[in-house]
């Protein structure tokens, strides 16, 4: 998936996507002919990560 693609699957700005990169907070991603892409198992991973590491989580 292309950083546009995860935003929009996501919802979070590519601007956000690319800080988070640069900090290594989000999802696991790799540069291929000067492309940043993810695995969609590996945005589907760390949202799943998101949800266990929220202390306000609510869900049962």
């Amino acid at each position: 998936m292309t950083k546009a693609e995860v935003s929009e699957y996501t919802g979070i700005p590519v601007s956000t996507l690319s800080w988070y990169r640069h900090q290594r907070k989000g999802p696991p991603s790799t540069c291929i002919a000067r492309r940043v892409l993810y695995r969609k198992a590996d945005v589907d991973r760390w949202i799943d990560e998101q949800f266990e590491n929220d202390p306000t989580n609510t869900a049962a």
